[in-house]
């Protein structure tokens, strides 16, 4: 048994301590607002983001950091991508220095362009050696839910990620090793922008056809971004690509799909970010996505025209058509 932290009490960080429990660790769940870690630790049950959901007794909650990581063998972090690097700092100084560090956070920073792995690193000084990586088609209502389901975890160092496989390995939960960070993480967050193309659709009224055509062109556009920063083709091929691309893109639970439907129906972004407490990360990460692709001279039309609907600058029918009516031309190219 690992004793392991977890910053970070909404859905995801929430389901995935579930898993960690249920994988025979003892959890404890850091959350932001102490009436929350009150909530969770009496009525085992966050009802703020998994109500229904009773959570095993190995999991306990605290508002305290220093108290969050005590003892830690693994610290995860599963805080939103663009305030991650405000919270780690603040954080850095009681991280035990042999832990492994790990992160649930599928962004890429504003500004500085950085996976959040290499926020990580740049923060608390750690190795690749020391930093992993979870991602595939995980979302966190179902997996609570213990429904059977898997993953990719992924370190750079061959132990590290054997280690961080036997930590999350329940009787629902099938994670599946990588050495390749970077392509786990850009199809992470990529997908989720690719998400709120799909949700336009949608709530512009457009069917299987059409989804099916901006998930497959998506999917692309992601591998030929990752490709260009050092990824495996073949990893946006597995479940932390194309698994979690199609998840994300066909499930009403996914935030981006939903966010991305209201943007079809006419809403503004600012109505829907005012509209609910869940984060969507793919509206702040378009634009990093998009600054990545121009840095590296890669053609990604979706990208470019989600920001612009985000944005403000074009409305979502507007896009859509504006994809197909680009100039035809080889499919791989």
């Amino acid at each position: 048994m690992s004793k392991v932290a977890v910053f970070g009490a909404g859905s995801w960080g929430t389901a995935f301590s579930v898993v960690l429990a249920d994988a025979g660790n003892d959890v404890t769940l850091w959350a932001r607002r102490e009436e929350l870690c009150a909530t969770i630790n009496e009525k085992r049950e966050n009802t703020d983001y998994l109500p229904g959901i009773e959570l095993p007794d190995s999991v306990s909650a605290t508002h305290d950091p220093e108290l969050t990581v005590h003892g830690a063998d693994v610290v995860i972090f599963a805080v939103p991508s663009q305030t991650f690097r405000e919270n780690v700092t603040g954080w850095v100084d009681l991280l035990p220095q042999d832990a492994l560090l790990v992160s649930l956070m599928k962004g890429v920073e504003l500004g500085s362009l950085k996976r959040m792995s290499e926020v990580i690193a740049e923060i608390t000084g750690a190795g690749p050696e020391r930093i992993g990586v979870v991602s595939g088609p995980n979302l966190a209502l179902p997996i609570a839910r213990r429904e059977p389901a898997a993953s990719v975890v992924a370190c750079a160092d061959d132990e590290n990620v054997k280690r961080l496989r036997a930590l999350c390995h329940s009787a629902t939960f099938r994670p599946y090793s990588s050495t390749d960070v970077v392509g786990c993480e850009l199809g992470g967050a990529y997908k989720n922008v690719i998400g709120l193309a799909v949700g336009m659709a949608v709530g512009l009224g457009f069917g299987d056809n059409t989804t099916a055509s901006v998930i497959t062109r998506g999917l692309a556009e992601t591998a030929r971004l990752a490709a260009q920063y050092g990824a495996d083709p073949m990893t946006l091929m597995g479940l932390a690509g194309l698994g979690d691309l199609v998840a994300t893109c066909s499930s009403p639970l996914s935030r981006n799909r939903t966010f991305g439907e209201k943007l079809g129906q006419g809403m503004t972004t600012e109505e829907i970010t005012a509209s609910t407490r869940q984060v969507a990360e793919g509206v702040k990460t378009c634009s990093s996505l998009l600054a990545l692709a121009e840095r590296a001279d890669i053609y990604a039309p979706i990208v470019e025209a989600v920001h612009a609907v985000v944005e403000g600058e074009m409305t979502a029918a507007d896009m859509l058509t504006a994809l197909i009516s680009k100039e035809a031309k080889h499919e791989r190219d």
